[in-house]
């Protein structure tokens, strides 16, 4: 299966159209019109090298709500109140760290920290943040469309500070789904699972048609 060429037209090839490894298209731009025409599409992007990399995988690893996982153990480090949560209040520095987490193999570089911060400025790109005595110890962000949350990446430097982050989010707002974008075992253990691209593709079309559960998530710090 060819890879595609995108050009200055904002347009994608058909999800169903990528490689086996799920690489669909090359190229275009990261403007917030292309991204979100992606994420719409069930396309999201990657670096590599010089290279902006579009990719729709089959399967699709979600986390539906409904399914989270919360082991005893889990329970019981959440019960000693460690931390403190709260969403939209660093974005930036939340994405900046997911990419310094990750410096020998990363896709966050500052096109990608640049124009996820202008999607956060529409209202379109979140964060949650988990703090431990006033100190950024974890956190994730993703892009919020409809009722999907299409989570993009997270950081702990703490115990359990990125799973105190998923859960807060999952217990606070309604979403349909959780794009997990591809497997992880850390996901995996809070109940994330994957789909088919079908599947994936009619949740998404639901989700997006559906309106968002929740205003601005800042409201949630009060």
């Amino acid at each position: 299966m060819p890879v595609y060429r995108l050009s200055d037209k904002l347009v994608f090839p058909h999800p169903s159209l990528s490689n086996e490894d799920g690489l669909l298209a090359v190229g275009g731009d990261l403007s917030c019109r292309r991204l979100c025409l992606a994420y719409e599409n069930g396309i999201f992007p990657w670096y590599s090298g010089d290279d902006i990399l579009w990719w729709s995988p089959d399967p699709r690893f979600l986390l539906f709500p409904k399914d989270l996982k919360i082991s005893k153990s889990m329970q019981k480090f959440l019960r000693k109140n460690m931390y403190k949560v709260t969403f939209d209040t660093c974005f930036r520095d939340v994405m900046a760290n997911c990419g310094n987490l990750r410096k020998e193999n990363t896709w966050i570089n500052e096109d990608m920290l640049g124009s996820y911060c202008e999607l956060h400025k529409l209202g379109i790109a979140h964060s949650v943040e988990t703090w431990y005595e006033n100190r950024l110890v974890g956190g994730l962000y993703g892009l919020s469309m409809g009722s999907c949350f299409f989570g993009e990446s997270m950081f702990s430097t703490m115990d359990n500070a990125s799973k105190v982050a998923l859960i807060e989010l999952v217990k606070r707002i309604e979403f349909s789904l959780i794009d997990c974008q591809v497997y992880s075992e850390h996901l995996e253990s809070l109940g994330a699972t994957n789909v088919s691209r079908d599947t994936f593709l009619e949740l998404l079309d639901q989700g997006l048609n559906n309106r968002a559960p929740i205003g601005s998530w800042r409201n949630l710090n009060s």
